[in-house]
Formats: structure tokens, C-alpha cells, sequence
């Protein structure tokens, strides 16, 4: 997204209109221009589930992208995403791919040791000091004497007393700025690191102006992502209860008629994505409509404003009245959104308050950020190590409960009859909270399966599950039921799970603001957090661009070689019973129908 060309809106001086803003979006890179939006893994039931369940959240960007967004061309009862121009994804084009080797893998020992490539090694190792910047740094464009505290910005009573039970005392920059210009009634583009705090940046204005004139629908809420939607609408919830505020979450994957009829009783705020908001202004009986939205809110605003959303936008924008206020808050800035900044304003409006962080490196300081050089066919072995070691300072963040047992084998055990567990199994100690992010939805479900062999709890967050499914998983890691999350880029955004000790790069992203979003899940609020990146003989190129962009070296990490090599028998059978059930669960065999949908959508045949 940094590699695309802002179209310069400053020759054209006229207003801008959501045709400009959908212009604004440079066609992207080849590589991203492969990425295809295909379905849920579970099938939903007919009618009730319909329309716009494609997936959300960019999961790949690389040569097997999966676009996991809501988006285009998402109106398809199965949930797949395909719109025309949008390239058919072959999942099976990585010829390492993980879950792909159903027998036992040769790890290529060499006198018992693993052997890394010693070029790619010392370009790591012997990068120049200072890499030239990918994007200049940029500035805050904020008060210079910003408000210290909620109550001297005229946050109402029963707000602050919200904001007191959610343990929420004293304002973040981006807060301290932003707050006071939408309650002025400007439009805002606000860019802040993750876990800053944006989510109440733009909800607490919303809801302030809402006290004052309280109407239905008053404020629309976009995200990329179902799991952000939900997320939105619990902070809502919280900050809004003692006023009663009513919301509704429009998304893919969920009964369509139940939210029909949430937007029938006219909820003050509308968190959706916004293929599945485009299909419901669609099919409206005229009940309702999008005529008196005060606030337009766009979350994670540098993914919505890509061509996988520029149709759906289209038309949101066409719905919408010309006096709302628009406000899009980002974590990283693209070019896209540089152009909005500088653009000149619609008729009757200023030109928007913009708050820059200040700082040129994206990632917090309470972030420890390091890269394990390993061979790609040996990483399940380096993984197992790490979750069963991890860094020290993750320690204490251990508090997963034990495996409950079922009735019927506590029964059999007083009769003897239960089998013993093996001591390696009762050597295995849950790893402290950890997100594994992969960049393809077969290589989530696989590590899932073989954590699970190997006596690691987790579960899988990626958009082959069914929604429910996707909130299950997300329930069971935020409770500690779980303590490994396995998930694509869908889980890569906005997501705030406290007490998250550890993120694991399993693949390394293509494009580094996905780096930035991934390793964001981590070191939140000001806590501390690691962030370990698996860099493999393919991943250099990828190393430095992150690098750059984030202006901060990456720690080199090694693990005791040894210590690891002792695991190596173990982990070959996890593998091969990873894959068993891989293969039982027909995860290939139910790709290649969606790639085939995909394919009909694409050439024009498609059906509702």
C-alpha cells in the first residue's frame, strides 16, 4: 500500500466527491492484484444466512493471498467474496506450504545440526544502521496545549462515570486531539499507533452529540472486519449503557433477516462492514434509511479505502446525506489518506482536523521485537520449542486453566480402565498468551491441529469458519480456556484481547503495515509484549521492508539447537497426524468449490 501513487487532488480544485475519493486509490501492486475473497468453510442455512457473507480482513498479500474481506461482490449465500477483475486465488501454488507433506518430512540434519543459509544469515546480521525510509516521518497536527483530562474536554457526567468502570482515567494524544474537533462538529482523520485508544477517540464524540439530539440511525460505524465490528459495538455498549444507547452489528455470516429487523427499530449506532450494509440498503422495504446519519466513521480506514471495498463505498457514499461529518482513524497512513488531508473541502464544510502521531516508528517502545532464522520444512519443531519455552519476560502471563475432564473418563479411571497419560504429554506446561499469525487459512487450520496433537491448547481464527465459529474461538482465547490463538490477518486488526504476551509470525508478511497490525495485538494500553517473526531463506527481501517501515531492527533470537532436535520425533508424528486430519476433513476438497464459485463470479455468471 506505501508502494501506490496518491492521485494529486491539488490540480483539480473542486470539491471532493465520493467518485474522488474511490479515485484516490492507485490500482495496487501485481502481487496484491492476485488476491481473491472466498467463502466460510461451514455451509449456512439457506435464507436465513444470505447475501454478503464474503470474508473480511486482508489474510495474504503474497503470492497466495486470500482476501477475507467484506467487500465486493459479496452478496452469495456461501459467503464468498469474488467480484470481476479480482483474481482466483490457487491455494495450492506454494510448493512448501506446511499442511501440504502427508508423510514424514526429511528435516535435512547435517551432523545433527540445522543448517541456515550463512548469505541470507549475514545480510540480516550485517544490515547498514540506517535504511532510507520507506515514507518520511510525519508530524502531529494537533492542539499544541492539549486537554489533560476527559472532564476539562465536556465529556458528560454519565460518560465519565463509563469511562471510571472501564478503568479509563486520563486521555491518549490521539483522544486529547480529536475529541474536541469532532464535538466542534469538523470532520477528522486521525492516525495513532494500535492499542492508542482510537475506538473511544471517535465513540465518545458520537455519543456526546447523541445525548443532545438522540434519533435513530444517527451514527454509521464501517470496519473491514466482523470480528472489529462486534469488538466496536462492545465499547458502545459499555460507554453508552447508562443512556441507553441502542446498536446493531451488520455483518456477513449472521442471520440476515434478524439484522433487518434491528435496522427496522432504528439503533442510534450501526457498526457493519459494508458489503453486508450494501445489501440490506438494498433489499429495505424504505423503513429506514441512511438520510439523517450525523457521523460517518471509517475504522482501519487505510484497508477500507482500497479497491476491494471502492464499489461498496460507492454506494454507502451516494446513501449518505453531504453534511455528515466523516472521520476515518487509521493506524498507518497511506497515500490515500495523505490525499484526503489535503484535498480540498465539500461546499460548506472546512477542511479536516488531521492528527498525525508524532512519532516516526509505528510500534510502541514496550514492544521487544525479534526474528529466529530457521528453515521453512523445520519450523514446526522451532514453534513447539518457543510455546514451550517462551521469553521470561512472558512468564508470569501464564494462567490457562487445566483441561477439564468429561464424566465418563473420570468413571472409568476409579475402574482402571482410563489410560495414563505419557510423561512427555505431562511435561507439556501451556505457553503464556500467544497469537500465531499465518498468512493462508489451510496453514491456520493445520498448526491448529498440530498444537492440538502435540498437548498445546488452541484454536483457529480465519475465515473458513463459520461466524459463529470465529466468535467461539475468540470467546475460548479472551476467557484463557485457550492460551494459543492460530489465526490469519482477519484477527489482525483492532482486536484488543488483554494480557496477549506473545505474537509468532509463523509466515512473514508482504506488505509491512501488516506487520505493524499483527505485532499491534501485543503491548497494548502500555504494557509490554513479544513479538517473534519466523524468517525463513525466502523472507530477506520481506525483513528489510518491515524494517524500513517501522524504523527499528529487528532482535536477532536463537534457541538452544540441542534442546530443539530433542522434540524432533515428536513433532514428525504431530505432523503426520496434523495432516491425517487435514486431509479427513476434505479442507483441499472444499477450496477447489469455492475457487470454482469464484471463478463463475468472475467471468460474469454469477448467482444469488
Amino acid at each position: 500500500m506505501d508502494r501506490t501513487q496518491s492521485v494529486g487532488l491539488k490540480k483539480k480544485k473542486r470539491a471532493l466527491t465520493a467518485d474522488d475519493l474511490l479515485r484516490m486509490q492507485e490500482e495496487p501492486a501485481a502481487k496484491r492484484m492476485k488476491m481473491g475473497s472466498e467463502a466460510g468453510l461451514h455451509g449456512r442455512r439457506r435464507g436465513s444466512v444470505s447475501g454478503s457473507d464474503s470474508e473480511e480482513g486482508q489474510e495474504s498479500e503474497g503470492d497466495d493471498d486470500e482476501d477475507d474481506s467484506d467487500g465486493a461482490g459479496d452478496s452469495d449465500s456461501d459467503g464468498s467474496n469474488e467480484g470481476p477483475g479480482n483474481g482466483v486465488v490457487d491455494e495450492e501454488e506454494e510448493a512448501d506450504d506446511d499442511s501440504d507433506d502427508d508423510s514424514t518430512t526429511h528435516f535435512g540434519l547435517t551432523d545433527s545440526k540445522i543448517e541456515v543459509q550463512d548469505r541470507f544469515a549475514s545480510a540480516l546480521k550485517n544490515k547498514p544502521e540506517q535504511e532510507p525510509p520507506i515514507h518520511a516521518p510525519v508530524k502531529a497536527t494537533a492542539p499544541s496545549s492539549a486537554p489533560s483530562s476527559f472532564a476539562s474536554m465536556g465529556v458528560p457526567t454519565p460518560l465519565l462515570s463509563a469511562l471510571k468502570s472501564m478503568a479509563i482515567t486520563a486521555p491518549t494524544a490521539v483522544q486529547s486531539a480529536c475529541i474536541p474537533a469532532m464535538v466542534a462538529g469538523k470532520d477528522c482523520i486521525g492516525n495513532a499507533k494500535t492499542g492508542s485508544g482510537k475506538t473511544i477517540a471517535f465513540a465518545l464524540p458520537i455519543l456526546q452529540k447523541l445525548l443532545v439530539d438522540p434519533y435513530g440511525i444517527y451514527a454509521l460505524v464501517l470496519t473491514p472486519t466482523r470480528e472489529l465490528a462486534f469488538q466496536i459495538a462492545e465499547q458502545f455498549a459499555v460507554l453508552g449503557g447508562s443512556v441507553n444507547v441502542r446498536t446493531a452489528v451488520i455483518v456477513g455470516g449472521m442471520d440476515m433477516m434478524a439484522q433487518a429487523l434491528e435496522l427496522d427499530n432504528r439503533p442510534h449506532v450501526v457498526i457493519a462492514t459494508p458489503g453486508r450494509m450494501v445489501d440490506h440498503l438494498k433489499s429495505t422495504s424504505g423503513s429506514w434509511d441512511l438520510s439523517r446519519v450525523k457521523f460517518l466513521v471509517l475504522d482501519e480506514a487505510d484497508r477500507l479505502l482500497t479497491p476491494t471495498f471502492n464499489a461498496e463505498l460507492g454506494y454507502l457514499f451516494n446513501a449518505l446525506p453531504k453534511g455528515r461529518q466523516t472521520c476515518l482513524f487509521t493506524a498507518t497512513l497511506t497515500p490515500s489518506i495523505e490525499s484526503l488531508a489535503e484535498a480540498p473541502p465539500r461546499p460548506g464544510k472546512s477542511k479536516p482536523f488531521v492528527y498525525r502521531m508524532t512519532e516516526s516508528i509505528e510500534t510502541v517502545a514496550t514492544l521487544k521485537q525479534h526474528y529466529i532464522l530457521v528453515p521453512s520444512h523445520v519450523r514446526e519443531v522451532y514453534l513447539f520449542r518457543l510455546l514451550c519455552n517462551p521469553p521470561e519476560s512472558t512468564l508470569h502471563l501464564r494462567r490457562a486453566p487445566p483441561e477439564p475432564e468429561k464424566k465418563g473418563k473420570k468413571k472409568s479411571a476409579r475402574k482402571g480402565g482410563a489410560k495414563k497419560k505419557s510423561s512427555e504429554e505431562e511435561e507439556i506446561v501451556q505457553p503464556p498468551p500467544t497469537i500465531i499469525f499465518c498468512s493462508r487459512t489451510k496453514s491456520a487450520a493445520y498448526l491448529t491441529l498440530l498444537l492440538k496433537a502435540l498437548g498445546i491448547r488452541s484454536t483457529a481464527l480465519h475465515s473458513r469458519l463459520s461466524q459463529r465459529e470465529r466468535l467461539s474461538s475468540l470467546q475460548l482465547f479472551r476467557a484463557s480456556v485457550v492460551p494459543v490463538l492460530v489465526s490469519t490477518d482477519v484477527g489482525a486488526r483492532g482486536l484488543d484481547i488483554e494480557h496477549v504476551a506473545m505474537v509468532v509470525n509463523w509466515d512473514m508478511p508482504e506488505e509491512p503495515e501488516e506487520y505493524t497490525h499483527r505485532v499491534g495485538r501485543t503491548a497494548r494500553a502500555g504494557k509490554g509484549g513479544v513479538a517473534i517473526s519466523f524468517v525463513t531463506e525466502r523472507d530477506e527481501e520481506r525483513v528489510l521492508k518491515i524494517e524500513n517501515r517501522i524504523h527499528t531492527k529487528l532482535e536477532g533470537m536463537t534457541l538452544p539447537e540441542e534442546k530443539v532436535l530433542e522434540k524432533l520425533n515428536v513433532v514428525s508424528t504431530a505432523k503426520r497426524v496434523a495432516n491425517m486430519e487435514l486431509y479427513a476433513s476434505n479442507f483441499g476438497k472444499r477450496e477447489e468449490i469455492h475457487k470454482i464459485k469464484n471463478a463463475k463470479r468472475a467471468s460474469g455468471g454469477r448467482t444469488l
